[in-house]
């Protein structure tokens, strides 16, 4: 009878411990989800700038690089554009997938050498 007692005694013991595991493993899986979104996010940031700072640098008109950073940004970011000297700058700033205060701004900046220039007093 003792071991009947003892064995009895746990039941339900692995239906507690699953009761707070399974809620944290959940939790741990949402959260690498949203680092892999806001990573994606960044990385179009990263791609969108690029090509808008390759476009000013071809002397394209700024609405065309505008239209071409949008077009591999991420829906809803805003894309400035800027020229300072021989450097064209491109700034993309895109809010990640997110609600309230998950959704963070993502952005990256290119800079770029404008083609006219290069060679120039050589």
């Amino acid at each position: 009878m003792p071991r009947c007692e003892r064995r009895c005694g746990d039941r339900g013991f692995v239906t507690a411990e699953a009761a707070v595991a399974l809620p944290v493993l959940v939790l741990f899986s949402l959260g690498l989800v949203w680092a892999l979104l806001v990573a994606a996010a960044q990385i179009q940031c990263v791609d969108a700038a690029r090509a808008g700072a390759r476009a000013a640098a071809r002397q394209d008109p700024p609405g065309a690089v505008a239209e071409v950073a949008r077009g591999a940004a991420p829906s809803g970011a805003e894309v400035a554009v800027s020229r300072e000297g021989d450097l064209v700058r491109v700034r993309v700033v895109a809010r990640s997938p997110g609600i309230g205060s998950l959704a963070v701004d993502v952005t990256h900046e290119a800079v770029a050498l404008a083609e006219e220039t290069v060679g120039v007093g050589s």
